[in-house]
C-alpha cells in the first residue's frame, strides 16, 4: 500500500473481415512498404481495439510507412508471439495485411450485433477503450549475454503465471475464452482492465460496459461469493473475533465442510500456480551468468522458497540486500499492496522486472544525511503520541520498467514510485526498499498531452513555471516514497493497533497516502531551506503535484461499486485544503494558459508554504492519535460534501477527461 500513481482518438475495430478470423492471412502480392493513410496515433487506437500486439513507436523519418524499426510488437498483449509478425526484422505476411486494413483510411468493418442490449453493451466497451492510449515501455534487451537472456526468458514467463495467479485473486480466471473470436474490442478491454468490468471514470458506472454479453457482477476471487452479496462485509469481517486471522494479507477466506470462515493461506490455496512459478524462478536464479549478481540469485532463489511455503520474510530479507550498487536489475515478484480487493487487506500477486537506472544515486546522496532530521521534524508535527524513532531506510532508487504483471500492471495510469514490502521486520525497521519509476510518463506524446491538460487549468502567469521536464515530479516521488518511512507509518501502532485496525482497509490506505503525498510537498519546501535546491526548483515541483492532482481527481472519488479510490480522495483532501487556504485561487473571469477555457487556478506563492504547513501538521497528527473520527470528517468535507470545491472538481473532471489516458504497454527485445 505504498505506492505513488500517476493518472495519465477514436478507436475502431475490426470486425468479422478482420484479422481475428485467420491464424494466417497472406496477400497475394505484399507491398514492398507497410505504407499508411492514417495518423500513428489513430493507427495505434485502431490495434489495440482490434486485439493485435502492434505498436508504431515513431514515424522517424515523417514519410507514413512503418519501418520494422518503428514498429514494436508487444509482450503478453493477445495476438500471439512476435514470430507472428515478424521475422527478425522481416514482416510477415500476416503483419502486412493487418497494416494494410488498420492503416487504410476506410473506417474498420465492425460486426453487427444482433440486438439492442448487444449494441449497448459494444458501443460501451469501444467508449472505455477510447478513453485509454496505449503507452509503449519499450527495451531492448539483445546485447544480453546468453546467460541474462536465459533468466529473462524464465523471468517473462513467471509473469505470465503471476498474471493468471493474480487472476483468480481477482475472480477472473477462464472469462477470455468466453469472448468470441470475432469480438476483438471485447477480448482488448478484458485483458487491459485484467477483467470484464470497465474502469475508466466515463464508463465505470455503466451498466451495459463490460466484455462479457451476460455482464457478470465483480466478484472477489478472495472472499466466498455468497459473504460478497453484503456491501458492507468487510466491515462484518472485521467486527469478528477472528478478524486478525481472516483479514492476514496471505490468505484467502473460504467456507469448510460446516460452511464456517475459515483463512487458508494462499502458497495452500493456490500451490500449483505457485509451485510452478517456484520452478520458474529457480531456472532464472542458475541461468543468470554473472559473477556480480549475487544478490538477484540469492533473491531469486529466496522468493522461490517463498511461493513453496508462504514464508516470505526470507525472501523480503534477500531483496532488502539487492540495490542499485550491486545488482543492475530491479526485480520485485511477490504479493504486496492492497488497493485492487473489496476490503483492502489481501495482497495482491505482482511482478515488476525493470533495470536500474543511476540517476537516483545523486538524489541519495543529497538526502540520505538529512533522514534523521526528517523523521525528527515530521515527529514534530504529528505530535503526541507519536515518538520520532531511529529511520534506516533506503531512499529510492529510479527504475527503468521491463515488465510489470499481475497487481502491478494497471490497466489506466501507473505506479512511479513504490515502497516495499508492507509487512513484516523488514518493513517495520525501515530496511525496505524505495524506487521511483523513472521511464513512466516521459515519452513525448504524454509529456505534450501533460502540457496541455495543465494548461487547461492553470492560468497563465502560474503555468509559466510548469515544465513537462521529469526532473521536478521525480523528485518529488523520491520524497513521497521517503515518506512513508517517516512519521507514523504502516506498521506504526496506536492504543495496541495498526491504521488498517484503526481506520479501516479503505480510509487507512487514502490516509497514509495522503500523508506520503503531503510530506512530498513539505519537504520541497524544508530542502529550500537547507540549501539542497532552489525555490524555483521546489515551484516547479509544486506545480507538477498539483497537475498530478488534477489527474487523480478526474477519476472520481470512489468506484463503480462504492469503495475509496486512495490517490483520487487524497488529490481531493490535499487541493481542497490548498483552495480552501487560498493558496489556490480559482479565477472565473480569467481565460487558462491556453486562451480557450474560461476559469482557471493561480497559486498564491506567499500562502503555499503555510498552507503545505497546517496539512502536514493535521494529516500526521491524525496519524500518530489514531483519530478515525477527525479522519473521516476530514474527508467528509473535502470528498463528500456538495458546495464549491465539489463544483471545481467537476471542471478539472470535464477538462482533463478530454485527452485519453496512458495505458501503458511493453515491448521487450531479445
Amino acid at each position: 500500500m505504498h505506492k505513488r500513481w500517476i493518472a495519465g482518438a477514436a478507436v475502431l475495430t475490426l470486425g468479422c473481415g478482420g484479422t481475428q478470423t485467420a491464424e494466417v492471412k497472406q496477400v497475394a502480392a505484399p507491398p514492398a512498404q507497410l505504407r499508411v493513410q492514417i495518423s500513428r496515433t489513430e493507427f495505434n487506437a485502431r490495434a489495440v481495439a482490434a486485439a493485435v500486439p502492434l505498436f508504431w513507436r515513431a514515424d522517424s523519418n515523417a514519410n507514413q510507412v512503418i519501418e520494422p524499426s518503428e514498429l514494436a510488437i508487444l509482450h503478453g498483449a493477445p495476438g500471439g508471439p512476435r514470430d507472428r509478425w515478424l521475422i527478425g526484422q522481416e514482416p510477415t505476411g500476416l503483419l502486412r495485411s493487418t497494416v494494410m486494413e488498420l492503416g487504410s483510411t476506410a473506417t474498420p468493418t465492425v460486426a453487427q450485433a444482433q440486438s439492442e442490449p448487444e449494441r449497448l453493451r459494444q458501443a460501451a466497451v469501444h467508449a472505455e477503450l477510447r478513453q485509454g492510449r496505449a503507452t509503449v515501455l519499450y527495451n531492448d534487451l539483445s546485447s544480453l549475454t546468453a546467460g541474462e537472456k536465459a533468466m529473462v526468458a524464465k523471468l517473462l514467463a513467471a509473469a505470465e503465471l503471476v498474471e493468471q495467479l493474480h487472476a483468480r485473486q481477482l475472480g477472473t480466471a477462464g472469462l477470455a475464452q468466453k469472448i468470441p473470436a470475432i469480438e476483438p474490442a471485447s477480448r482488448a478491454l478484458l485483458h487491459r482492465n485484467q477483467g470484464p468490468w470497465c474502469e475508466a471514470p466515463a464508463t465505470e458506472r455503466d451498466p451495459n460496459c463490460n466484455a462479457l454479453e451476460n455482464k457478470p457482477a465483480k466478484l472477489s476471487g478472495l472472499y466466498p461469493a455468497d459473504l460478497q452479496a453484503d456491501p458492507k462485509f468487510c466491515e462484518a469481517l472485521a467486527a469478528r473475533k477472528d478478524h486478525e486471522a481472516l483479514l492476514d494479507p496471505f490468505t484467502v477466506v473460504v467456507r469448510d465442510a460446516g460452511g464456517q470462515l475459515q483463512a487458508q493461506p494462499f502458497h495452500v490455496i493456490y500451490a500449483n500456480d505457485m509451485t510452478a512459478i517456484a520452478a520458474l524462478l529457480d531456472q532464472a536464479a542458475a541461468a543468470e551468468d554473472q559473477a556480480d549478481e549475487g544478490p538477484l540469485r540469492a533473491y531469486l532463489k529466496a522468493a522461490a522458497q517463498a511461493f513453496r511455503d508462504g514464508q516470505w520474510q526470507p525472501a523480503d530479507e534477500a531483496w532488502a540486500a539487492m540495490n542499485a550498487s550491486n545488482s543492475k536489475w530491479y526485480l520485485r515478484v511477490a504479493p504486496d499492496e492492497v488497493y485492487y480487493e473489496p476490503c483492502s487487506r489481501k495482497a495482491g500477486f505482482a511482478f515488476t522486472l525493470a533495470r536500474i537506472d543511476q540517476g537516483s544515486l545523486q538524489w541519495q546522496q543529497k538526502l540520505d544525511p538529512l533522514k534523521t532530521e526528517m523523521e525528527n521534524t515530521l515527529a514534530k508535527l504529528a505530535g503526541k503520541p507519536y515518538e520520532a524513532r531511529k529511520v534506516s531506510f533506503h531512499l529510492p532508487d529510479f527504475i527503468q520498467i521491463i515488465l510489470n504483471s499481475g497487481e502491478a500492471r494497471a490497466p489506466l495510469g501507473a505506479t512511479v514510485g513504490q515502497s516495499l514490502p508492507n509487512w513484516g521486520p523488514v518493513a517495520n525497521q525501515g530496511r525496505g526498499r524505495t524506487v521511483a519509476m523513472s521511464n513512466i510518463g516521459t515519452d513525448p506524446d504524454s509529456r505534450a498531452q501533460w502540457q496541455q491538460q495543465t494548461a487547461s487549468l492553470l492560468c497563465k502567469a502560474t503555468m509559466a513555471d510548469f515544465v513537462t521536464d521529469p526532473g521536478p515530479l521525480q523528485m518529488s516521488t523520491v520524497l513521497h516514497e521517503a515518506g512513508h518511512n517517516l512519521g507514523p507509518a504502516h506498521e506504526y501502532m496506536v492504543k495496541g493497533k495498526k491504521d488498517g485496525e484503526v481506520f479501516g482497509g479503505g480510509l487507512a490506505s487514502t490516509l497514509e497516502e495522503l500523508k506520503a503525498q503531503t510530506i512530498a510537498l513539505y519537504l520541497t519546501d524544508w530542502l529550500v531551506g537547507k540549501g539542497v535546491i532552489d525555490a524555483k526548483t521546489a515551484r516547479q515541483a509544486h506545480l507538477a503535484d498539483i497537475a498530478w492532482g488534477f489527474g487523480h481527481i478526474s477519476n472520481g472519488m470512489v468506484d463503480a461499486e462504492g469503495r475509496p479510490k486512495p490517490y483520487s480522495q487524497l488529490a481531493a483532501i490535499q487541493l481542497g485544503s490548498l483552495v480552501q487556504s487560498g493558496a489556490l485561487i480559482w479565477k472565473s473571469a480569467e481565460k487558462a494558459a491556453n486562451d480557450r477555457d474560461l476559469g482557471c487556478f493561480d497559486v498564491e506563492g506567499a500562502r503555499l508554504s503555510p498552507a503545505i504547513t497546517a496539512l502536514m501538521t493535521q494529516v500526521a497528527g491524525l496519524k500518530a492519535r489514531g483519530d478515525r473520527d477527525g479522519a473521516v470528517a476530514l474527508r467528509k468535507v473535502m470528498v463528500e460534501d456538495a458546495g464549491n470545491w465539489s463544483d471545481l472538481r467537476k471542471i478539472i473532471a470535464e477538462r482533463w477527461l478530454r485527452a485519453p489516458k496512458s495505458s501503458y504497454v511493453y515491448a521487450i527485445d531479445l
